[in-house]
């Protein structure tokens, strides 16, 4: 690491002590960006780049609520507003017992450059709580968001602050908050995103990330002269963003042979399709986090507690969560000739798997890859402004439209010696669209 970049790190380290994840995000950014930061003497001047990696605020609070026994129960809830440069907050609300300051800050500092890439008017942010949905009732869940949105509602609207779903967080949880906001403030109105269909959502929002990520995988293929048609695919995950993922590897002539889960992951040489896509829902309406009944019901090879990228594949895309392939995991989907790894998780593989990866093969960060699903957001915000619902044809167009000019970015910014740099690209196009628009609004 070049010196300057050290010192930098070494005071955002000294700010934020203990929060690994963000450190991972912010140098991973920092490296990047640092030559475009250098030679831009406003840039500096304005000291833009100590300003983008503080938030414009956080919010932290208590979340009591009743269990089914009659217990009270006591959770965390936070809200991270990182960035409003370019418009207001947008964001997912995560509900999983990982959640801490450290990633909801790594989250929300990724937000911010993922909306800017989207070309939609959207700042970054991220919250949630380390509740846990697994292994409650309705009624449980019912309660607890509603006492999460007692406190929420005062630092959100749709002009403001617009949250969505995320992990452990969907059309349920989503329906209970909205419900909650609604019952406060007297108002309905396009203050959060993923709604149901019948009461202000968007067309295809649970399959966006899942599929916009394939849309960027397609444009990166065609750069290389390849077809996505007759290619393996390592999908890991079971929830909305794999599902997603399979169905539209699938319909273009893929084939998809693993998911995973916490309990560990399937493969399927046979390929995932037909029914088997239907069971994943399936699976993920259970709310137990397992992926081995898939298994025993179509006659897959389970391999418990491990990981997918040992099976030898073309194409990886990491589909669950951050850190979920490391160096070890990069190292050996290359000896086994996998060409291509696209994050469709936040920040999925760890720095040194990155370095590896981008060294090697094609790789792009999940900023770029995954924006399909906060894309789809901004559409729903923007049906919600006009009263008016799109077709499933309108959105999966537009969704279409924005991948590839997320793909363009990456490709005016990445582009050196006739390759493309998709880390390099996406980290300098999502800042400079933001920096700019910071030293357009003056010192605040």
């Amino acid at each position: 690491m070049r010196t300057e970049i050290k010192e930098f790190m070494n005071q955002v380290i000294a700010l934020n002590p203990g929060e690994k994840e963000f450190h991972q995000a912010v140098q991973e950014v920092v490296e990047s960006i640092w030559d475009v930061y250098e030679r831009n003497p406003r840039y500096k001047e304005a000291k833009i780049l100590s300003r983008i990696v503080e938030p414009e605020r956080v919010i932290m609070f208590r979340v009591p609520w009743i269990d089914d026994r009659g217990e009270v129960q006591i959770n965390r809830g936070y809200r991270v507003e990182f960035n409003s440069a370019i418009g207001p907050y947008k964001g997912g609300l995560r509900f999983h017992p990982s959640v801490t300051l450290s990633v909801l800050k790594f989250l929300g500092f990724e937000q911010t450059f993922k909306n800017s890439l989207t070309t939609l008017p959207m700042g970054g942010g991220k919250g949630g709580s380390d509740f846990s949905p697994k292994g409650k009732s309705d009624n449980e869940i019912m309660r607890f968001c509603q006492s999460f949105m007692t406190e929420l509602y005062r630092h959100i609207g749709p002009n403001t602050d617009v949250p969505a779903g995320d992990i452990g967080v969907g059309g349920r949880e989503i329906g209970y908050l909205f419900g909650q906001y609604k019952r406060i403030r007297n108002e309905f109105t396009g203050v959060l995103t993923g709604k149901g269909i019948s009461w202000g959502g968007s067309l295809i929002r649970p399959e966006a990330t899942g599929f916009g990520a394939v849309y960027f995988v397609k444009h990166m293929l065609d750069e290389l002269g390849r077809s996505l048609e007759g290619l393996t695919f390592a999908v890991s995950g079971f929830g909305n963003v794999a599902w997603g993922a399979v169905s539209k590897i699938t319909e273009l002539g893929g084939k998809v042979v693993t998911i995973s889960g916490p309990d560990g992951y399937i493969y399927d040489p046979e390929g995932i399709a037909g029914e088997k896509i239907n069971y994943m829902l399936e699976l993920r309406a259970t709310n137990n986090d397992v992926v081995k009944p898939y298994a025993e019901r179509f006659g897959a090879m389970f391999f418990e507690g491990k990981r997918p990228w040992d099976q030898i594949v073309d194409v990886a895309l990491p589909c669950a969560t951050e850190n979920e392939l490391n160096e070890a995991d990069a190292i050996t989907l290359v000896m086994n000739g996998c060409f291509l790894v696209a994050e469709a998780s936040n920040m999925g593989c760890t720095a040194d798997a990155v370095e590896y990866l981008n060294n090697h093969i094609v790789y792009a960060p999940g900023k770029a890859v995954n924006a399909g699903g906060v894309a789809v957001s901004g559409l729903e915000m923007s049906q919600n402004s006009m009263r008016y619902n799109w077709t499933r044809e309108e959105v999966d167009q537009r969704l279409h439209i924005i991948m590839g000019e997320i793909h363009e970015t990456c490709k005016k910014y990445g582009t050196q010696n006739g390759k493309i740099n998709y880390l390099l690209g996406a980290n300098v196009g999502g800042f400079v669209k933001v920096a700019d628009a910071m030293l357009a609004q003056g010192v605040v």
